[in-house]
């Protein structure tokens, strides 16, 4: 049975190519897949050793500030205690280290990059800062001077020499560039500008008050990390400040990268494996086709004294030799696309050679005969269960009543039960995650049942397009009627497709509901013209900016917004419970700029001790219009608060909203996040201009209208669904290979019937138009089935996001759905190219005398 499992599988070479190259691309996305991630995460680890190879020992203030994202002002690394490190026994050096915001701009004034980050260049005794080798000039030593890392420069041009603008911390300032430098061990390798200055101006600029950030010790010969810690730990007061040697800092930063290259394994396996999904419909098709063929073959074998057993083992023996070949070609091609990968990412992530690790050869491999093998298995065991002698006079070929009946009893209760479990999911509100796994769970169920009544769906929906047929004359009767010849087979096809077009469609619909949602809040939300902040929205804007604002041409109302946290409760502890955000406004002109969806009371006269509160926080801590409730504020200090209005949260407003001068003396820091600002005559280009002009130029600044936040948001978007799209493409390319493989083997077993047809009259043009018309019909097929699908599960989703996005609206893309409609018509179209000219060039003598 062995010699007989090869010789089939030679005999059938160009037959099972694209069932091969149908599993290749599957497995070439996991092993591509495990060897680049396994290279970054390698990478990382490397440069997290390298980055600590000269710290032994590193100290970092303790800060117990509970505005989050605000960073100390005084650091309680200061001088005194470097001196006395310096001075620890088993310490050869300590260096003082400053760090914090400083965005770089352009020649034109614009930010580079996404934001950046500012430093210190601290000179060792030869003058030299190990951790930044100067590539062009001399380090930094004066106020106005400063160095930036070889990245940046390039990509603005920059040379030493040159006056650069720059926000530090805030203000805008001119630096004199006078070095160029390179970043090793994976420092500044986030995409962003590094800028570093002498040290006594680092600490000026970053509110370090003689301080640093970090001190870096490195031990003496003899002396081990522990140890040094150890002594370090002795001479250190007893809380403020945090000790850990360089392997654990190490340790920490890899573990970390290896965190994020999991999650981006995990989400590109997903992908992966609806590749391969795919795929197990074109091998289950290929192999019920080659069986199918090979049915006397068979039968004889069965005659001569052979098993079902044998048999069957016979035929899983066919596919582990074909899905050994594909596995071994994927995890070669997966190697390939690995390299690319690391080669396209090269600049912002670390060097590092390629790993492919034994996992990852055996998970291809594994990958690829499992998958075949599987989808063999049902045809093997069906051809083996088929008496000798029924198999010779092919009385198989048609399926029994009894077996429809129970296939779309079973699709049917498959679908009913998907529907259901997916409504039921919509209408759950229980605040977990028990609706998203009902959902989860109905969308599989449905999309089995789909699968399985699609011989029952293809009849009235192919039927659908025969007066369209009719126009292309036989061809396009003869195309109709081999669609519908065998519902099983074009169901299997179709389906390949169909899961593919289901996700693509379902996520476009998704991503556009969301989008208009968010560009909603941008539209609902805001009365103002204008909203100020940072670049980089985890840092606060500069002290002066409102006063800026204020003084610009056309300023008819401001308010900033000031986050901080309070407790909640007159019995809250210091445990983190009952903490509640808290957003301080100018309650004279808030009303003005924001525009809050009230449930209940209203926005009234907020100041003082009137509040408003969103329907979750109203929800969470019992509260209701006229509810006067404890809180206690950052600085310890207890007051009672009054709710005047609740209101619906949303991304920009929520929590709990009271006066900013009601916040303001218990806040340790007054920090502005954001201001909105309302201009006489709304938003113009002239209006935009004259605020960039009163905050100075400043590059780290973002000012945007309306428009701007929606464009920012659909920009995010687009560039998210692209990558899916590209991810999916796979898929889409495996539906491909399976109708083209489908095709040419539908055109092998009706050879005779073919050559009758040319007997009779139809030419080489006609037979080529009814394979493609064929191949057309099936295709659209599964695209309606796939984008129906798509669009039903969309919506049911989007229900779901209306919880946490109550501006969420449905969006059908009526564009997109007919792109991807047009692109089932065109997978159609190429997939028929070569089974139609192989038809076409049949010789018809010897095609009517085909076995």
């Amino acid at each position: 049975m062995f010699r007989t499992a090869l010789r089939n599988v030679l005999a059938h070479k160009a037959r099972l190519l694209m069932t091969v190259l149908a599993v290749m691309l599957g497995v070439a996305f996991v092993s591509g897949t495990l060897v680049y991630t396994d290279t970054l995460s390698t990478a990382f680890r490397n440069s997290s050793q390298k980055s600590y190879d000269d710290i032994d020992v590193a100290l970092t203030p303790q800060s117990s500030d509970t505005v989050p994202g605000v960073p100390p002002k005084e650091s309680r690394l200061d001088g005194k205690l470097l001196d006395t490190v310096r001075h620890t026994p088993g310490a050869a050096s300590a260096t003082g280290i400053v760090n914090g915001p400083a965005s770089v701009a352009d020649k034109d004034g614009k930010l580079i990059g996404q934001g950046g980050s500012g430093g210190n260049y601290a000179s060792g005794k030869d003058g030299k800062d190990a951790r930044y080798p100067l590539k062009e000039g001399a380090a930094p030593t004066r106020a106005d001077q400063f160095a930036l890392d070889e990245d940046t420069a390039k990509k603005a041009g920059y040379h030493v020499g040159d006056t650069v603008r720059m926000s530090v911390d805030g203000p805008v300032r001119e630096q004199k560039l006078t070095g160029i430098f390179t970043t090793g061990g994976g420092k500044g390798m986030s995409g962003g500008s590094l800028a570093l200055f002498d040290t006594k101006t680092a600490q000026k600029l970053f509110g370090m008050s003689g301080g640093y950030s970090e001190i870096d010790v490195k031990a003496a010969p003899g002396t081990s990390q522990a140890a040094l810690k150890q002594e370090i730990d002795k001479k250190l007061p007893r809380d403020g400040v945090s000790l850990a040697t360089g392997k654990e800092l190490a340790d920490n930063q890899a573990e970390s990268a290896k965190t994020q290259m999991n999650t981006m394994q995990t989400a590109l396996l997903a992908f992966a494996g609806v590749a391969l999904f795919v795929g197990i419909f074109v091998i289950a098709n290929t192999f019920t086709m080659l069986i199918s063929q090979r049915t006397k073959e068979l039968a004889l074998l069965r005659a001569v004294g052979a098993s079902r057993r044998q048999v069957t083992r016979s035929v899983l023996l066919e596919a582990f030799l074909v899905g050994a070949v594909a596995g071994a070609s994927g995890l070669v091609a997966g190697i390939g696309i690995g390299a690319v990968l690391r080669a396209l990412g090269s600049g912002t992530v670390p060097d590092g050679p390629l790993q492919v690790s034994t996992s990852t050869v055996l998970v291809s491999l594994g990958v690829g005969i499992a998958v075949t093998v599987l989808s063999a298995w049902l045809p093997g065991r069906r051809a083996a269960k088929i008496p000798p002698v029924a198999a010779m006079n092919s009385v198989h070929a048609v399926a029994t009543t009894r077996s429809l009946v129970v296939r779309n009893t079973l699709g049917a209760l498959f679908a009913g039960a998907g529907t259901a479990a997916v409504l039921v999911a919509i209408s759950l509100d229980d605040g977990k995650d028990t609706s998203r796994y009902m959902m989860g769970l109905g969308g599989m169920l449905l999309l089995v049942g789909v699968f399985v009544l699609t011989p029952l769906l293809s009849r009235p929906l192919i039927a659908l397009g025969g007066p369209v047929l009719r126009g292309f004359g036989i061809s396009g009767l003869l195309a109709r009627q081999n669609a519908l010849r065998n519902p099983r087979r074009t169901a299997a096809t179709a389906s390949a497709l169909m899961i593919g077009l289901t996700l693509i469609t379902g996520m476009t619909v998704i991503a556009k509901g969301v989008d208009q949602g968010i560009s909603n809040v941008a539209a609902s939300a805001l009365k103002a013209d204008y909203t100020v902040m940072m670049s980089d929205q985890g840092q606060p804007l500069p002290p002066d900016a409102e006063k800026d604002v204020k003084g610009a041409a056309g300023v008819s109302a401001l308010t900033p917004m000031r986050k901080d946290m309070v407790r909640v409760g007159a019995g809250a502890g210091t445990d983190g419970r009952n903490v509640s955000g808290v957003t301080g406004v100018d309650g004279k002109t808030f009303g003005s700029l924001g525009n809050l969806d009230f449930t209940k009371g209203s926005l009234g006269s907020l100041h003082g001790d009137r509040v408003v509160v969103d329907s979750s926080a109203a929800k969470e801590y019992g509260l209701k219009t006229g509810s006067r409730f404890p809180v206690t504020f950052p600085d310890g200090k207890k007051a009672e608060l009054t709710v005047s209005g609740v209101f619906e949260g949303n991304n920009m407003f929520n929590g709990i909203i009271l006066d900013k001068d009601t916040l303001a003396p218990h806040q340790k820091r007054i920090t502005t996040t954001q201001l909105l600002v309302k201009m006489d005559g709304g938003a113009t280009t002239a209006h935009k201009d004259e605020l960039v002009k009163a905050l100075g130029k400043n590059p780290a600044l973002s000012i945007q209208d309306k428009q701007d936040i929606s464009d920012a948001v659909s920009k995010l978007f687009t560039l998210l669904l692209n990558m899916l799209y590209g991810l999916l493409g796979m898929a889409v390319v495996v539906a491909v290979l399976g109708v083209v493989n489908t095709l040419a083997m539908s055109v092998f077993e009706r050879a005779q019937e073919i050559g009758m047809l040319r007997a009779i009259g139809l030419d080489r043009r006609g037979i080529k138009r009814m394979v493609r018309l064929e191949s057309l019909i099936i295709s659209l097929f599964g695209g309606v089935l796939g984008i129906g699908l798509g669009v039903f599960l969309g919506w049911a989703v989007g229900k779901l996001i209306e919880g946490g996005l109550p501006t969420y609206e449905l969006v059908l893309p009526w564009g997109e759905l007919g792109i991807f409609l047009g692109l089932a018509g065109v997978v159609g179209a190429l997939a028929a190219l070569w089974p139609a000219r192989r038809a076409a060039r049949m010789n018809m003598l010897e095609a009517i005398k085909a076995e």
